[in-house]
Formats: structure tokens, sequence, C-alpha cells
């Protein structure tokens, strides 16, 4: 017996929310052009986490010149999530429904645990942020930090962080936008006050190629890659026969542009502010002391849009493992659980360190899933059966009892090959690192190992499925 995992939806709630979940959009739905998705990513990534990942960038020993070529080089690696956007159109669902084709309905949800918690930890880190710049704009103003007005901000924080995953995708999309005006305004502003400070000449006079290479691994986890399982949540709701080209282009304009002209700017203010540059705080540094409110209090609505995106997926994610929630009750139960781990974060005074082991997390598993995903959407001809795609027992994608077991050991032998060439220093130095000097290859061994592996096991059978697929969407009248 065939079974589809029986979400409640509904195409509007009352003022405007969307319910729509995994559920498959109908053409009639799909109002999205590819340049919205320009706006919406543009006004996304012109958000101060760039600045502060810029200046982080410099820490590593580098010489200016050296870490605006790695900014350029890096960013590039955005052109992989225009590639990841183009399945939501040809599908009408979310990215970890459509990644049942790849790994199977039931092998799908190990996937889906590591994209939600993926996002889970982007949303921790984005409202830790905020709590930490109110927490500077209370000390500015003679307030005590203390017990009571730490858990005040976390509570509000949370409470506010709900607002635009709550109305959904639309409201989202059209929001960023706006934002991406004031947004833009304090990045004139903020370069303006800090570029004559900037001493290009005062910092290190460069690092060998291992630690370029390291660099190279922080900028590409942190742009394109890491944003790659969050592509089709948010181009679902274009026509299925929007320009593949398009949607590439605006998407990789609207994240490359601003990406690059932050970081470069954070790389620049680390210069003359060395070590304290590389926090939301420790920017203001570089600018007078009647900016900073302004600075932070922008700062502070950016990280709530940026959020949303990863509060948005993460909702989505709960439902394509399985869980009988409507998009509406998983939004509030990621809210829940963030606004538990940033009390921890905040409260335990080791934010840093879990956000260095969180970026190591998301290495080891993105990269191997990126290559499968997209390696197996090209193997099947950029066709999908939607009715299979929202089943959980049957249909073409089903296989073996659920897994694809091809996509699974592909999945784990690219995460091996990750690690083996991981360099985490002072938590762990793979024995590649280790044996070239510090070098970091744990992106690449793990997209090349996971995506050759993939494409010799599973060619024959997905190259079969994607044939069954063609005959059924012919026999459809």
């Amino acid at each position: 017996m065939k079974e589809v995992l029986e979400i409640p939806v509904a195409e509007a709630g009352p003022l405007g929310i969307e319910r729509r979940g995994i559920d498959y959009v109908p053409a009639n739905e799909r109002w999205a052009r590819p340049v919205n998705l320009f706006w919406m990513w543009a006004g996304a990534i012109f958000n101060v986490e760039y600045l502060v990942y810029g200046a982080v960038l410099m820490s590593f020993g580098l010489s200016f010149a050296q870490a605006i070529f790695i900014i350029l080089v890096g960013n590039l690696s955005w052109v992989l999530l225009g590639l990841t956007s183009l399945q939501g159109p040809l599908a009408g669902t979310t990215t970890f429904t459509i990644n049942r084709a790849s790994y199977g309905p039931k092998g799908s949800k190990l996937l889906a645990v590591f994209n939600w918690l993926t996002q889970v930890g982007f949303e921790t880190e984005g409202i830790a942020l905020i709590v930490i710049a109110g927490l500077a704009l209370a000390a500015n103003s003679g307030v005590h930090a203390g017990i009571a007005l730490k858990i005040s901000l976390i509570v509000a924080a949370s409470i506010v962080q709900l607002i635009l995953p709550l109305f959904g995708h639309e409201v989202i999309l059209k929001t960023l936008r706006v934002l991406l005006v004031p947004f833009v305004i304090l990045f004139v502003i903020f370069a303006a006050l800090s570029l004559s400070k900037v001493n290009i000449h005062s910092v290190h006079h460069g690092a060998n190629w291992q630690t370029m290479l390291e660099g190279l691994a922080f900028i590409i986890t942190t742009s394109g890659l890491g944003w790659t399982e969050n592509g089709n949540d948010y181009s679902r709701y274009l026509p299925k026969t929007s320009s593949a080209k398009a949607i590439v282009g605006w998407v990789f304009l609207g994240t490359f542009i601003p990406s690059v002209l932050l970081m470069g700017l954070g790389a620049a203010v680390a210069t003359f502010l060395g070590s304290n540059s590389g926090s939301i705080t420790g920017m203001a540094g570089a600018f007078s002391a009647w900016f900073l409110w302004p600075y932070l209090l922008v700062a502070i609505v950016q990280l709530f849009a940026i959020n949303s995106l990863d509060l948005y997926s993460s909702g989505v994610t709960l439902q394509a493992l399985g869980l009988r929630l409507t998009r509406l009750q998983a939004v509030f139960l990621d809210t829940i659980i963030c606004g538990l781990l940033t009390s921890y974060a905040i409260f335990s005074n080791s934010f840093n360190t879990l956000l260095n082991e969180f970026v190591l997390f998301i290495v080891v598993w993105v990269a191997p899933w990126t290559a499968i995903y997209l390696i197996d959407w090209v193997l099947r001809k950029k066709r999908y059966v939607e009715e299979d795609l929202q089943k959980t027992k049957g249909g073409v994608y089903y296989r073996n009892n659920g897994f694809h077991w091809q996509a699974i050991i592909a999945q784990v032998l690219g995460m091996v090959a990750s690690l083996l060439a991981l360099d985490a220093y002072p938590h762990y130095v793979s024995p590649i690192s280790s044996a070239t000097n510090g070098a970091d290859f744990s992106v690449f061994t793990g997209i090349i190992v996971a995506g050759v592996a993939y494409y010799f096991l599973a060619r024959k059978e997905v190259t079969k499925d994607a044939s069954e697929g063609q005959r059924q969407l012919s026999d459809k009248p």
C-alpha cells in the first residue's frame, strides 16, 4: 500500500500566514520570478556576520592581498547555491523532500537530521549575537548586564525571531528586499568611517599555501557551500518553466556581490583593529562612538532577517523528517529549542568555542551531500515525479525498503574523506593535514570522493529510475 505523509496544509492562514509546508506547490501558486531570489539573498547576505567573517580570515595570518584573493575565489562557491536552487521549481517542494530521490524516503531522514541541526545551529548563533549586541547597548547606557537582563533579551529575541518565519515564504522574500536599503546605507557609512584608518602594510607579510588553503576552506564553508541546503526552500515558488540560467545568475549576483564587499571591508578593518575585529561588538572600534547605536540596532535587524531563512528551512526540514507538524508548529518548536541553546551559549561563556566546532560539523556533511544531490539531479535528467517525492512508502524513489544505499555509502565515504583531510587545530588534526603541515583539503576531498563514488555506484539505478519516472510523467493525461 502506498502511503503519503499527511501534513495539514492551507494556501494561506489568517493575516496572510503561509501554511504550506513540504507539500507540492501547484502552478497557480508559483508567484515568484528568478529576480526575486536576487533581492532576497542580497537582503540576507548584506549582514554584519560577513564583516566579521572577513576579519576572522585575517586572523589566519594572511596578508591583506592574500585575504582579498581568497575572498574572491572562495565566494565563487555561491554558484553552488544557484545550482541547488534549480530543483525546487521542477519538483515544487523543499530541499529535503527532493532529497528523497537521492537517498530514499527513509535514508533521507538521516541527512534531514544533519540539516535540521545545521539550521538550528545557525539560528542559535544569530540569536546569541543579537543578545550580545543588546548587552553591548545596555552597557553603553550604563545598565548592568545581570542574569535577569540576559534572560529577558533571550526571551525577547526568540519571540521577535518568530515573526517573519511565521508569516512564511512570500513575506520573507518581500521583507528582505525592503530591508536591503537600510543595510546598504549602513555599509556605506561604516566604510566611510573606517577606510581612512586602513593600513594594509601594518599586518602580516603573508602566509604559506597551507594556511591559504585553510582560509579558503573557511570562506567556502561560510559562503556558498554553507547555504546549499537552503536553496530550494525558497525557489520552489518559481514556475517550472523558469530559466535555469536566470535562477543561477540572480542567486549568484545577489550573494557574491554583498559577500565580497562585506568580507573585504571586514578584512580591511582588521588591518588596524587586529583581533578585536573578530566579533560583532569588536567592529565598533572602527568608528566614532556616535555610530555605535545605529550600527548595533541595524545589525540586530540584519541578524533577525538572516535568521528567518534558517528558521523557515529548519521548520520544513522537521516536516521532511516525518513529524506530523504543520509548518507553524515546527517554527514554534524550533524557536523554543533555539532559545534554550542560546541560553546555554550565553551563560556558559563558550560561544566562540561552540561556533568553531559547529562550523567543522557543517563541512564534514554538507560537502559530500552537495555533490551527491547535484549528481543525482543530473543523472535523472533534471526530472522528478512530484507525487512520488511526497510518498513515505512506495513510488519510484522507495527502492530497498526506503533506502538508497548507494547514496548512503557515498555520503559515508565522502564524510570519511573530509575527516581525513580536516585541519581543526587544536581540536583535531587529520592525518593528511598533519602530513602536509596543516593544509585543509576537507571541502575538496568531501565533494570529490562522494561525487565520484555516487556516480559510479548509482548511475545505472538512477538512470533506470529516471526512465520509470519519465514513463509515469508521459502517462499523465
